[in-house]
């Protein structure tokens, strides 16, 4: 018989099993928009120096063989004179048809010591289809046209992308699925909140139930005859001028008024009538002062 772990187990294969996939199946098909390949940058660059060749009225000469000189790096060599100003249009055109998409650039250089006499960037040509040196009269000799491709070149790597965001997301999964089994969550229990009491003289004030506890009795107080007892209750027996109480219980309505202080003051008073030892005392002119026995 199986154990319940080893079923568990069997789970995760699918996750596990991923990024094998992914690296399995290729990123590509051959032959997809894009696809870079020897013989494809062979026939357009093929393709480009026949058209150059027929455009100054050479229809007859050999092209020589296509070369690679480095990674990325294709040249072609041309000892016939041709017009450099149509080799932008043709190069892109023969590019397009073979589907070859990577950025590159481009160098016309003498055979005899590989100076760069003329040369371009894709960007050059695709934004504008000026190129730099266009117009200038294309040296006499033999050239090579020296076609550089930038970045990738076509070449499938081990770790794709999408590879490593298939190994990260199963083994997320994993990592998740294994914590969770060895730390499982505990059941919610109720918690008891401690409500937010101030106490002062015989009373006390739940702020965040604005319930104010006096003499015994339970009464319910507005939000705003909270905030102005919260106010004396945090600074008992001390002078509290009326603007100040203002600011503190009113600011957020905008509109300050003084008769607002009186009135809630007031109100507060009859509240606290059960509780002898405590009162709020007007200091005529000036403000008020919670008076309170001894705290508790």
């Amino acid at each position: 018989m199986f154990s319940a772990h080893f079923f568990k187990m069997l789970r995760l294969l699918p996750l596990l099993a991923l990024p094998f996939l992914a690296w399995l199946i290729p990123s590509a098909p051959k032959g997809a928009p894009g696809d870079f390949s020897p013989d494809k940058v062979n026939l357009a660059l093929r393709r480009t120096a026949d058209g150059l060749l027929r455009l100054s009225g050479d229809s007859t000469s050999r092209i020589p063989a296509i070369e690679q000189s480095g990674a990325g790096v294709w040249r072609v060599r041309l000892e016939q004179p041709f017009n450099y100003e149509q080799l932008p249009a043709l190069l892109q055109a023969s590019l397009e048809l073979y589907d070859i998409r990577q950025p590159y650039e481009v160098a016309v250089r003498r055979c005899v010591d590989a100076t760069i006499e003329l040369g371009y960037h894709q960007v050059d040509y695709s934004g504008s289809n000026v190129v730099p040196c266009g117009g200038r009269e294309m040296p006499e000799g033999c050239h090579y046209i020296e076609v550089t491709f930038l970045g990738n070149t076509g070449q499938a790597p081990f770790w794709t992308a999408r590879t490593w965001v298939l190994l990260l997301l199963s083994g997320g999964l994993a990592g998740f699925w294994f914590f969770r089994r060895k730390k499982p969550v505990p059941e919610l229990t109720a918690v008891a909140v401690e409500p937010d009491w101030l106490e002062f003289g015989n009373s006390r004030l739940d702020v965040a139930g604005q319930v104010l506890f006096c003499g015994g009795v339970r009464q319910t107080l507005t939000f705003r005859e909270t905030k102005l007892l919260r106010l004396f209750v945090s600074s008992p027996d001390q002078l509290l001028e009326r603007d100040l109480i203002l600011r503190q219980v009113w600011a957020d309505e905008g509109v300050l008024v003084g008769r607002s202080v009186d009135v809630f003051v007031s109100r507060l008073r009859k509240k606290l009538a059960a509780d002898s030892s405590v009162g709020v005392v007007a200091v005529h002119g000036v403000g008020y002062r919670l008076e309170t026995g001894k705290m508790i």
